[in-house]
């Protein structure tokens, strides 16, 4: 749905899914219960209205976000990709689960991407198979210094 304005239409659950729990998401055994409870609902309800966002690309991923190096390994790594292949490979790197997120940039490199995994290791195991299945040239960017980067954004609707 979309509204007049061009701007996707959300139910009050979807607006305060979105909105509420971008930080503080619960952290216990049944969190999308709490989340219900909270909310005045129920957990079915919840979950079936994350999955509906998930299934209308409105959301990626539910899951925590550590500080770099406390669990695992990541990395920024950019591909070359020619114009006319750069949604299906967009699709492509999307597809592994160790993936969060990728987004055009205007440059040579111009298909960029963060990846996690368990170690530096299965990091590079990683890079090297998607740099075979899509055939790009591929750049690691590991970080070399942090910073923090509040990726939370409130909605107005």
């Amino acid at each position: 749905m979309l509204a007049d304005n061009n701007q996707p239409q959300l139910t009050d659950l979807e607006y305060h899914l979105l909105n509420d729990y971008q930080h503080g998401f619960p952290v216990t055994a049944r969190p999308f219960a709490q989340i219900a409870a909270e909310l005045g609902t129920d957990e079915e309800t919840v979950l079936e209205t994350v999955n509906n966002l998930a299934a209308r690309n409105m959301i990626s991923r539910v899951g925590p976000v550590f500080k770099p190096r406390r669990v695992g390994a990541s990395t920024l790594a950019a591909l070359a990709v020619p114009e006319e292949r750069l949604q299906e490979i967009a699709d492509i790197v999307s597809a592994f689960d160790e993936v969060n997120h990728n987004y055009e940039r205007e440059h040579e490199f111009n298909l960029w991407f963060v990846a996690t995994a368990a170690d530096q290791a299965a990091i590079d195991r990683l890079l090297d198979k998607i740099r075979r299945q899509t055939g790009c040239q591929l750049i690691n960017l590991p970080m070399e210094e942090a910073y923090h980067i509040d990726l939370g954004f409130p909605l107005w609707c």
